[in-house]
């Protein structure tokens, strides 16, 4: 793993460089991409992206985890969260890269 991270600014580059879009259009597009998803996944739809994969909201219920510092018993409160699966595709073009030459 490199411990890298990738960008707004990054993916704006990559489609300024990629598409051909100006600079300003570019991060118009990223961001209007993200929104997108963002909201989508507000009202509670799945997003899928076809051979990158999908995510989803999910319910969790309250249940009794415990302090690890102190051992006390804590309620932790029933909450949404966000689950992404990855695509068959994605999954094998990430072993690909980690069993391949270097």
């Amino acid at each position: 793993m490199s411990g890298t991270t990738i960008t707004r600014a990054q993916l704006s580059e990559s489609v300024y460089n990629e598409v051909g879009l100006s600079r300003n259009e570019s991060a118009e597009l990223v961001e209007t991409v993200l929104n997108e998803v963002a909201d989508a996944l507000a009202r509670g739809e799945v997003v899928k992206i076809s051979s990158f994969g999908s995510f989803s909201v999910r319910q969790k219920g309250e249940r009794i985890g415990r302090n690890p510092k102190t051992g006390d018993e804590v309620p932790i409160l029933p909450r949404k969260v966000l689950v992404f699966r990855p695509s068959h595709v994605l999954k094998k073009r990430i072993n690909n890269n980690l069993t391949g030459p270097s």
